[in-house]
C-alpha cells in the first residue's frame, strides 16, 4: 500500500484515540488521512496528553505546597493550542458532518477554516 493512499479513521478526541475499525470504540468524529497524516495527529494527541500529565504533575505539586500557580494560564494555554491544533487538523481532514460539527463547536478561529 501507498504511503499516500488515503483511509477513513474514527476519532475520539475525548480518548486521544485514532481508529480505523469503526466498532472498535465510541467516536466522534471521523477523518480521511493518509499514513503521514496519521502519524501526524497521533503525535499531536501524545503532545495533549505530555501536557495533560505536564498540567496534573504541576497541580498536584502547587497544592502540595500551597503556593500560587503562576505558571498555570501559560500551561493552559499550551494545552489549548495543542487542542486547536488537533481540531484545526480534525477539521481539515474531516468528512462534510465532521467538518460541520467541529465549526459548530466555535473553538477554532473561522479565519483559519
Amino acid at each position: 500500500m501507498s504511503g499516500d493512499e488515503r483511509k477513513k479513521y474514527y476519532v475520539s478526541v475525548q480518548a486521544g484515540q485514532i481508529l480505523q475499525d469503526q466498532g472498535a470504540a465510541s467516536y466522534e468524529l471521523e477523518i480521511t488521512a493518509n499514513d503521514e497524516e496519521f502519524n501526524q495527529l497521533q503525535v499531536m494527541f501524545e503532545d495533549l496528553s505530555s501536557m495533560d500529565n505536564a498540567i496534573t504533575g504541576h497541580y498536584n505539586y502547587v497544592v502540595g505546597l500551597l503556593q500560587d500557580e503562576p505558571n498555570d494560564s501559560r500551561m493552559n494555554a499550551g494545552y489549548d493550542a495543542i487542542l486547536r491544533d488537533i481540531y484545526l487538523f480534525i477539521h481539515e481532514h474531516g468528512t462534510a458532518a465532521t467538518r460541520m460539527h467541529v465549526e459548530s463547536m466555535g473553538f477554532l478561529d473561522p479565519g483559519r477554516l
